[in-house]
């Protein structure tokens, strides 16, 4: 079998870690101001605090499943 650079467990991490940044940015998400009328929900705490830090914290996630370290040995 080849060697890959990535184990079964580094693909389920990056998965999880893709997940959590896909939840941020639908957090982000949400109706726009218009033309028309102000929309005051545009600066609430979910889309100018909350939805970042996940989103940040999905790349540094997406971080460490690159980083995870394989379980065989290189004896």
């Amino acid at each position: 079998m080849k060697n890959l650079a990535f184990t079964k467990i580094n693909y389920i991490l990056l998965l999880v870690g893709f997940a959590i940044i896909v939840i941020g940015f639908i957090l982000m998400s949400g109706d726009a101001t218009t033309e028309e009328a102000f929309n005051p929900d545009i600066f609430s705490d979910m889309r100018t605090k909350v939805a970042p830090m996940v989103c940040l914290f999905g790349f540094i996630f997406e971080i460490v499943a690159i980083l995870w370290p394989s379980k065989t040995s290189n004896s």
